[in-house]
């Protein structure tokens, strides 16, 4: 994948469609301010995630979308493509929204989080791969199996529950499925895992994309705070993905400080 303008970018053989990765990088943030910009490996938060975003094979191109001049200014400086947004949406996906809009020559676009730097590339080739493989399916999504209480007791750590083929039935801060039996083993003894974590990536078909950030939040959404489930109101079909490919997100001083600490034993190895 190229990091210079889309239209100059070539189709990858065979390909019939053409998949953009949008970053969606905002400066404000309660619980670590300016995390964007944060450069203690010796690369900003976004450069690590613009990085993994061009190792995805799956895809064509990538670009940065933002509301400030200081994360514009910063993706300019290390090479890569920085679209401005206006100032009050209210969710990454209607930022993404926002750029597909100006972005017709693409007919996919995934919604990769600026704070995810250790993403896997693999991760965004799958979830690109979960949407090409049911040309119904206007958006996809990707999640892993919980193994330990603590995860699965988090608020924090979102989870999902889906059906047979894939398509996502709930998506929720607390436990789901509830357990009647209160000995039943968590996912490491489960034969499929019956828990799963979702992560917070998505591929849309462009065409469904613009109509979704035309859509008011649903009361689910409200009430859960996760955009995804204004989908799933709507009566909209996710896709999702079972993937071994997880990688924490940079949400607290906390996170950012472990990150630090990995990438560093990582370059002294």
């Amino acid at each position: 994948m190229d990091a210079v303008s889309p239209a100059s970018v070539p189709l990858h053989a065979g390909r019939i469609d053409r998949v953009c990765i949008v970053i969606p990088a905002r400066m404000d943030s309660t619980r670590l301010p300016g995390k964007m910009l944060l450069r203690e490996t010796g690369k900003t938060l976004i450069e690590h995630t613009h990085a993994a975003a061009l190792a995805a094979t799956a895809a064509d191109a990538g670009v940065v979308a933002t509301d400030h001049d200081a994360i514009r200014e910063e993706v300019q400086r290390f090479g890569g493509r920085a679209e401005m947004t206006r100032q009050d949406h209210a969710s990454g996906a209607d930022r993404v929204a926002e750029v597909a809009d100006r972005m017709s020559e693409f007919d996919i676009f995934v919604n990769l989080q600026g704070d995810e730097p250790e993403i896997d590339p693999g991760a965004i080739d799958e979830v690109i791969d979960t949407l090409r493989a049911d040309a119904t399916t206007p958006m996809a999504t990707l999640a892993t199996p919980i193994a330990d209480r603590d995860r699965l007791s988090d608020p924090s750590k979102v989870k999902v529950v889906f059906d047979t083929t894939g398509r996502a039935l709930y998506f929720s801060r607390c436990p789901i499925p509830f357990v009647r039996d209160a000995g039943a083993a968590l996912a490491a003894g489960d034969t499929p895992p019956l828990f799963h974590h979702h992560l917070g990536i998505y591929a849309y078909r462009r065409e469904f994309l613009l109509r979704l950030g035309a859509l008011p939040p649903s009361p689910l959404e409200e009430a859960e705070k996760l955009e995804q489930l204004r989908v799933l109101q709507a009566g909209e079909t996710i896709r999702v993905g079972v993937t071994d490919h997880a990688a924490p997100g940079i949400d607290t001083p906390a996170d950012y400080a472990a990150f630090v600490s990995r990438t560093c034993r990582r370059a002294a190895a």
